[in-house]
């Protein structure tokens, strides 16, 4: 299988990348930063692109078998501390996504051998925030904030696709665990200084997903004939932030005592700080319906997993 991820030097594209190679699958991956997607292994083409349009690139999409569409700039911003939504930056957030997205529905008209399968990303920000006495589904109606917005011109900027017969399926993925980058590796600061606890008045839903099962996840739907339209990629076992910050706290051997009160965080950061103050009891309804068995279900392993390969 030819695959061309877009975006594909971040966190989830590089592992994606890597999974596919492993196999012997050939993948391509396009990026505004090539030399930043050079350690990705002998095995994976990294080529450049604009990330606005098909100029340059558009002809690796005819005869490619599947597109992976991760791009778009970090909610959170790139350095340690978030980043405040200024104007400027949330027209970049906006931007970069429904960008990419014109370019590969660019380069997918011009193909005279379409891909079969275009998977498109987004995020469960795309539904609200909901207490967690709601369950949020695929069915679940989108937000009215501005995240949700975006979301809704994020997972928009291609669906024109369908029309040119492409199966596209939309990934609405929850915070992905990791400890070297995202929200996670930010949370985990003050445990490890002997200060951490949960944000907020803790009982916010954290939808997470283990990275192993982001890529399964997302593997399983690009070989998946039947698997068209959204798709929450969220672990079936949703947690309170207070209960996650428990489940961090005990893999680091670290208490979970001292809270940050939600108006000292919105203070110091901004509207960006909605995005662990305010949360969905994401479920994969479509997911589990379809078939995929989660490697990790519950925070817990998933954190312990991943805090074995810490350094």
């Amino acid at each position: 299988m030819r695959v061309l991820i877009a975006g594909g030097s971040g966190l989830i594209g590089r592992a994606l990348a890597n999974s596919l190679a492993a196999d012997d699958h050939e993948v391509i991956v396009l990026s505004r930063s090539p030399a930043l997607a050079q350690g990705l292994g002998p095995r994976v083409q990294v080529e450049g692109w604009d990330a606005r349009s098909a100029a340059g690139w558009g002809a690796l999409a005819d005869g490619a078998d599947a597109i992976v569409n991760l791009a778009g700039a970090s909610i959170a911003g790139e350095g340690f501390l978030p980043a405040r939504w200024t104007a400027e930056r949330k027209q970049l957030i906006r931007d970069s996504r429904v960008n990419a997205g014109a370019a590969i529905c660019e380069a997918i008209e011009q193909a005279e051998k379409k891909p079969s399968v275009l998977v498109q990303s987004s995020a469960v920000g795309y539904y609200g925030a909901h207490s967690a006495d709601v369950d949020v589904t695929e069915e679940s109606p989108a937000g009215s904030d501005w995240l949700a917005q975006v979301c809704l011109d994020w997972e928009g900027s291609t669906a024109a696709v369908e029309a040119m017969g492409v199966r596209r399926a939309v990934i609405r993925t929850g915070i992905v665990l990791s400890f070297e980058g995202g929200a996670l590796q930010r949370m985990a600061l003050p445990f490890r200084m002997f200060a951490g606890g949960p944000l907020g008045n803790g009982r916010q839903p954290f939808p997470w997903i283990h990275p192993a099962d982001q890529v399964g996840a997302i593997r399983y739907l690009l070989r998946h004939s039947g698997a068209a339209g959204a798709f929450n990629l969220s672990a079936p076992v949703p947690l309170t932030n207070a209960q996650f910050s428990r489940e961090l706290g005990a893999v680091l051997r670290r208490p979970s005592l001292l809270p940050v009160p939600g108006f000292l965080f919105r203070a110091m950061f901004g509207e960006v700080a909605m995005v662990v103050l305010e949360g969905q009891w994401a479920l994969p309804q479509r997911l589990l319906e379809l078939g995929y068995t989660f490697r990790f279900r519950e925070a817990g392993p998933a954190l312990a997993n991943l805090a074995q390969g810490m350094g």
